[in-house]
Protein backbone atom coordinates (compact mmCIF):
# COMPACT_ATOMS: atom_id res chain seq x y z
CA UNK A 1 0.00 0.00 0.00
CA UNK A 2 1.22 3.49 -0.89
CA UNK A 3 2.04 5.10 2.46
CA UNK A 4 0.30 8.34 1.48
CA UNK A 5 -3.00 6.49 1.05
CA UNK A 6 -3.04 5.83 4.78
CA UNK A 7 -3.63 9.55 5.30
CA UNK A 8 -6.74 9.62 3.10
CA UNK A 9 -10.29 9.79 4.45
CA UNK A 10 -12.07 8.68 1.29
CA UNK A 11 -15.86 8.63 1.79
CA UNK A 12 -15.55 8.96 5.56
CA UNK A 13 -18.11 11.10 7.39
CA UNK A 14 -16.71 13.66 9.82
CA UNK A 15 -18.58 15.84 12.30
CA UNK A 16 -16.70 18.91 13.53
CA UNK A 17 -17.99 21.28 16.21
CA UNK A 18 -16.84 24.88 16.37
CA UNK A 19 -16.16 24.68 12.64
CA UNK A 20 -17.18 28.13 11.48
CA UNK A 21 -13.67 29.56 11.69
CA UNK A 22 -10.17 29.03 13.04
CA UNK A 23 -8.97 25.52 13.74
CA UNK A 24 -12.39 23.96 13.16
CA UNK A 25 -12.62 25.45 9.68
CA UNK A 26 -9.07 24.40 8.83
CA UNK A 27 -9.77 20.84 10.00
CA UNK A 28 -12.98 20.68 7.97
CA UNK A 29 -11.23 21.77 4.77
CA UNK A 30 -8.25 19.48 5.34
CA UNK A 31 -10.57 16.51 5.89
CA UNK A 32 -12.44 17.41 2.68
CA UNK A 33 -9.14 17.56 0.79
CA UNK A 34 -8.44 14.06 2.12
CA UNK A 35 -11.77 12.77 0.77
CA UNK A 36 -14.20 13.09 3.68
CA UNK A 37 -17.74 14.41 3.67
CA UNK A 38 -18.02 16.94 6.48
CA UNK A 39 -20.81 18.11 8.79
CA UNK A 40 -19.85 21.42 10.41
CA UNK A 41 -21.54 22.95 13.42
CA UNK A 42 -21.39 26.12 15.48
CA UNK A 43 -23.83 28.76 16.69
CA UNK A 44 -23.58 30.94 13.55
CA UNK A 45 -25.06 29.75 10.25
CA UNK A 46 -23.47 32.30 7.85
CA UNK A 47 -19.94 31.14 8.80
CA UNK A 48 -20.97 27.50 8.52
CA UNK A 49 -22.46 28.04 5.09
CA UNK A 50 -19.18 29.53 3.90
CA UNK A 51 -17.22 26.53 5.19
CA UNK A 52 -19.73 24.08 3.69
CA UNK A 53 -19.40 25.85 0.33
CA UNK A 54 -15.61 25.52 0.51
CA UNK A 55 -16.02 21.81 1.26
CA UNK A 56 -18.28 21.49 -1.79
CA UNK A 57 -15.68 23.28 -3.93
CA UNK A 58 -13.34 20.42 -3.01
CA UNK A 59 -15.77 17.89 -4.44
CA UNK A 60 -17.17 16.68 -1.13
CA UNK A 61 -20.47 17.13 0.73
CA UNK A 62 -20.55 19.88 3.32
CA UNK A 63 -23.48 19.99 5.74
CA UNK A 64 -23.88 23.10 7.95
CA UNK A 65 -25.85 22.60 11.18
CA UNK A 66 -26.42 25.24 13.85
CA UNK A 67 -25.88 23.84 17.35
CA UNK A 68 -24.83 25.28 20.70
CA UNK A 69 -22.12 23.03 22.14
CA UNK A 70 -23.33 23.82 25.64
CA UNK A 71 -26.93 22.65 25.09
CA UNK A 72 -27.68 18.93 25.26
CA UNK A 73 -30.83 19.13 23.13
CA UNK A 74 -28.87 20.87 20.37
CA UNK A 75 -26.23 18.14 20.45
CA UNK A 76 -28.85 15.39 20.25
CA UNK A 77 -30.40 17.04 17.20
CA UNK A 78 -26.95 17.57 15.68
CA UNK A 79 -25.97 13.89 15.84
CA UNK A 80 -29.41 12.75 14.71
CA UNK A 81 -29.26 15.07 11.69
CA UNK A 82 -25.80 13.89 10.64
CA UNK A 83 -26.80 10.22 10.90
CA UNK A 84 -30.04 10.92 9.02
CA UNK A 85 -28.17 12.66 6.19
CA UNK A 86 -25.09 10.42 5.93
CA UNK A 87 -26.10 7.21 7.68
CA UNK A 88 -23.03 7.19 9.93
CA UNK A 89 -20.37 9.17 11.76
CA UNK A 90 -16.82 7.92 11.30
CA UNK A 91 -14.94 10.86 12.82
CA UNK A 92 -15.90 13.33 15.53
CA UNK A 93 -13.82 16.42 16.29
CA UNK A 94 -14.80 18.32 19.44
CA UNK A 95 -13.41 21.77 18.70
CA UNK A 96 -16.02 24.14 20.15
CA UNK A 97 -14.84 26.05 23.19
CA UNK A 98 -15.18 29.30 25.12
CA UNK A 99 -13.10 31.28 27.58
CA UNK A 100 -13.83 34.27 29.78
CA UNK A 101 -11.37 36.42 31.73
CA UNK A 102 -11.39 35.22 35.33
CA UNK A 103 -8.99 37.14 37.49
CA UNK A 104 -9.56 35.29 40.76
CA UNK A 105 -11.12 31.95 41.51
CA UNK A 106 -12.01 33.42 44.89
CA UNK A 107 -14.51 35.78 43.28
CA UNK A 108 -15.64 34.02 40.10
CA UNK A 109 -19.40 33.77 39.64
CA UNK A 110 -21.05 30.35 39.52
CA UNK A 111 -22.59 31.22 36.16
CA UNK A 112 -19.14 31.68 34.61
CA UNK A 113 -17.99 28.34 36.00
CA UNK A 114 -21.11 26.58 34.67
CA UNK A 115 -20.88 28.19 31.24
CA UNK A 116 -17.27 27.16 30.72
CA UNK A 117 -17.90 23.64 32.03
CA UNK A 118 -20.97 23.17 29.86
CA UNK A 119 -19.26 24.13 26.59
CA UNK A 120 -15.71 22.91 27.21
CA UNK A 121 -16.28 19.68 29.12
CA UNK A 122 -19.89 18.55 29.45
CA UNK A 123 -20.68 19.35 25.81
CA UNK A 124 -17.78 17.30 24.43
CA UNK A 125 -18.70 14.43 26.77
CA UNK A 126 -22.30 14.40 25.54
CA UNK A 127 -21.25 14.66 21.90
CA UNK A 128 -18.70 11.85 22.33
CA UNK A 129 -21.35 9.73 24.00
CA UNK A 130 -23.95 10.32 21.28
CA UNK A 131 -21.54 9.78 18.38
CA UNK A 132 -19.83 6.95 20.26
CA UNK A 133 -23.03 4.91 20.43
CA UNK A 134 -23.31 5.08 16.65
CA UNK A 135 -19.63 4.20 16.27
CA UNK A 136 -20.09 1.21 18.59
CA UNK A 137 -22.77 -0.15 16.26
CA UNK A 138 -20.43 0.33 13.30
CA UNK A 139 -17.57 -1.40 15.10
CA UNK A 140 -15.21 1.50 14.48
CA UNK A 141 -14.80 5.23 14.91
CA UNK A 142 -12.39 8.02 15.69
CA UNK A 143 -12.82 10.86 18.19
CA UNK A 144 -10.48 13.85 18.46
CA UNK A 145 -10.91 16.27 21.34
CA UNK A 146 -9.29 19.67 20.97
CA UNK A 147 -7.84 20.34 24.41
CA UNK A 148 -5.21 23.00 25.10
CA UNK A 149 -1.73 23.52 26.44
CA UNK A 150 -3.60 25.45 29.14
CA UNK A 151 -4.94 22.08 30.30
CA UNK A 152 -1.40 20.94 31.08
CA UNK A 153 -0.19 24.09 32.83
CA UNK A 154 -2.24 26.36 35.16
CA UNK A 155 -2.43 29.39 32.90
CA UNK A 156 -6.07 30.22 32.43
CA UNK A 157 -8.04 29.53 35.61
CA UNK A 158 -11.35 27.75 34.90
CA UNK A 159 -10.49 27.27 31.21
CA UNK A 160 -7.41 25.32 32.28
CA UNK A 161 -9.58 23.18 34.57
CA UNK A 162 -11.99 22.36 31.75
CA UNK A 163 -9.20 21.46 29.33
CA UNK A 164 -7.42 19.34 31.93
CA UNK A 165 -10.72 17.52 32.40
CA UNK A 166 -11.07 17.03 28.65
CA UNK A 167 -7.58 15.54 28.47
CA UNK A 168 -8.41 13.02 31.20
CA UNK A 169 -11.81 12.32 29.64
CA UNK A 170 -9.97 11.46 26.43
CA UNK A 171 -7.82 8.88 28.20
CA UNK A 172 -10.74 7.29 30.03
CA UNK A 173 -12.85 7.06 26.87
CA UNK A 174 -9.94 5.56 24.95
CA UNK A 175 -9.49 2.93 27.64
CA UNK A 176 -13.21 2.19 27.85
CA UNK A 177 -14.15 2.30 24.17
CA UNK A 178 -11.19 0.65 22.49
CA UNK A 179 -13.04 -2.66 22.79
CA UNK A 180 -15.58 -1.26 20.31
CA UNK A 181 -12.96 -0.24 17.77
CA UNK A 182 -13.21 3.42 18.76
CA UNK A 183 -10.00 5.42 19.02
CA UNK A 184 -10.03 8.57 21.18
CA UNK A 185 -7.19 11.10 21.14
CA UNK A 186 -6.68 14.76 21.93
CA UNK A 187 -4.69 17.67 20.55
CA UNK A 188 -3.38 20.30 22.97
CA UNK A 189 -2.44 23.41 20.99
CA UNK A 190 -0.47 26.27 22.45
CA UNK A 191 -1.05 29.74 21.05
CA UNK A 192 -2.63 29.51 17.59
CA UNK A 193 -3.40 32.48 15.36
CA UNK A 194 -7.19 32.32 15.48
CA UNK A 195 -9.99 34.75 16.28
CA UNK A 196 -10.42 32.94 19.61
CA UNK A 197 -6.85 33.79 20.65
CA UNK A 198 -6.73 37.21 18.97
CA UNK A 199 -6.17 39.20 22.19
CA UNK A 200 -2.94 37.25 22.71
CA UNK A 201 -1.36 37.60 19.26
CA UNK A 202 -2.78 40.79 17.73
CA UNK A 203 -0.79 43.16 19.95
CA UNK A 204 2.61 43.38 18.14
CA UNK A 205 4.75 43.69 21.26
CA UNK A 206 3.06 40.74 22.95
CA UNK A 207 3.16 38.66 19.75
CA UNK A 208 6.91 39.25 19.46
CA UNK A 209 7.42 37.97 22.99
CA UNK A 210 5.28 34.91 22.27
CA UNK A 211 7.27 34.13 19.12
CA UNK A 212 10.46 34.00 21.19
CA UNK A 213 9.26 31.91 24.13
CA UNK A 214 9.35 28.55 22.33
CA UNK A 215 11.92 26.15 20.96
CA UNK A 216 10.75 26.78 17.39
CA UNK A 217 11.24 30.53 17.53
CA UNK A 218 9.99 33.00 14.94
CA UNK A 219 6.31 32.17 14.66
CA UNK A 220 3.23 31.04 16.51
CA UNK A 221 0.89 28.23 15.52
CA UNK A 222 -1.46 28.37 12.54
CA UNK A 223 -4.86 26.64 12.21
CA UNK A 224 -3.38 24.45 9.48
CA UNK A 225 -0.89 23.04 12.01
CA UNK A 226 -3.79 21.73 14.08
CA UNK A 227 -5.53 20.47 10.94
CA UNK A 228 -2.50 18.41 9.92
CA UNK A 229 -2.32 16.84 13.37
CA UNK A 230 -6.05 16.08 13.25
CA UNK A 231 -5.69 14.45 9.83
CA UNK A 232 -3.03 12.10 11.19
CA UNK A 233 -5.19 11.15 14.18
CA UNK A 234 -8.30 10.67 12.01
CA UNK A 235 -6.62 8.53 9.37
CA UNK A 236 -5.37 4.96 9.14
CA UNK A 237 -1.86 6.35 9.60
CA UNK A 238 -2.63 6.41 13.34
CA UNK A 239 -4.65 3.18 13.48
CA UNK A 240 -2.65 1.96 16.50
CA UNK A 241 -2.80 5.26 18.38
CA UNK A 242 -5.35 5.91 21.11
CA UNK A 243 -5.46 7.68 24.45
CA UNK A 244 -2.77 10.24 23.65
CA UNK A 245 -2.72 14.01 23.91
CA UNK A 246 -0.61 15.46 21.11
CA UNK A 247 0.99 18.69 22.29
CA UNK A 248 1.11 21.18 19.43
CA UNK A 249 2.98 24.19 20.75
CA UNK A 250 6.21 24.66 18.80
CA UNK A 251 8.10 23.85 21.97
CA UNK A 252 6.34 26.52 24.03
CA UNK A 253 6.18 24.32 27.11
CA UNK A 254 9.90 23.46 27.05
CA UNK A 255 10.92 27.01 26.22
CA UNK A 256 13.42 28.65 23.85
CA UNK A 257 16.99 27.50 23.26
CA UNK A 258 19.50 28.62 25.87
CA UNK A 259 22.68 30.35 24.65
CA UNK A 260 25.91 28.88 26.00
CA UNK A 261 26.72 32.21 27.59
CA UNK A 262 23.52 32.01 29.62
CA UNK A 263 24.40 28.66 31.19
Amino acid sequence: MDCTSRFLLKNKVALISGAGRGMGRAIALTFADAGANVAVSSRTMPELEEVAAEVKDRGRVGLPIVADAGKVDDLKKLVATVISEFGRIDILVNNAGVNFPTYSLMDVEEEVWDSLMNVNLKGPFILCQLAGRSMREQGQGCIINISSLAGLVPWSKIYSVTKAGLTMLTEIMAKDWGQYGIRVNAIAPGLVKTKFAEPLWKEPAWAKIMEKNRALTGRIGAPEDAASAALFLASEASSYVTGITMVLDGGERIGPPVALGDM
